[in-house]
């Protein structure tokens, strides 16, 4: 896996480009809105879809009191992950595992933050030629992997009462408490059928 560098909140992240999608300027604007709600709180984290690593990582350099399990199916992008987080110093607090979604973090979180494939498949962006397309396009109208987060999120088992879910859509983060989840899922299917409109 041929690796080069891109920066992230301030910090230069491994990439691999072709294999893992490379984080993005806009991605940061989900990291902020996640640390202001972390402010000072120890927290478990789950960013879901970590890909480079580079929200697990960055949420960890910047508050040393949360605990970080990033998970992703992809191979490499576990891979990587993991290469950034040693390479930050961060790999005893950035726990990178293979999996879906949630299903391999072993504790409840107090707040999951993810940055999942939105766009229908069927709609070409050329801005994302030479990304993976499994990290940028998902079936149909594009939401069902985070439809199958936020129903993931429900399950009291792996969300602590009160937690949070932040998710990036269009370069916007969208947070909801997790009681606030159908809200979020409304929200998100307008904000997508508005697109789709246009």
């Amino acid at each position: 896996m041929t690796r080069t560098e891109a920066h992230f909140y301030d910090l230069s992240m491994l990439t691999a480009p072709g294999r893992v999608f490379t984080p993005r300027p806009a991605t940061e604007r989900l990291v902020g809105a996640a640390l202001e709600r972390i402010d000072g709180v120890p927290m478990r984290i789950a960013d879901v879809g970590t890909g480079s690593g580079a929200v697990a990582v960055a949420l960890a350099v910047n508050r040393p009191d949360v605990e970080v399990w990033a998970t992703d199916t992809s191979k490499d992008a576990v891979e990587l992950a993991r290469a950034n987080a040693e390479r930050h110093g961060v790999a005893d607090r950035v726990h990178v595992l293979q999996g879906d979604l949630l299903e391999p973090v072993p504790v409840p979180v107090d707040l999951v933050v993810a940055n999942l494939p939105y766009l229908p498949e069927d709609e070409h962006d050329e801005r994302y030629d030479g990304e993976p397309k499994e990290a940028i396009y998902a079936p149909g109208d594009g939401l069902d992997p985070y439809r199958r987060l936020l129903n993931a999120c429900r399950d009291g088992k792996l969300v602590t009462p009160g937690g949070r879910v932040m998710i990036q859509f269009h370069q916007e983060p969208l947070a909801a408490d997790c009681w606030q989840l159908e809200d979020l899922r409304t929200e998100l299917e307008d904000r997508c059928a508005a697109d789709a409109g246009h």
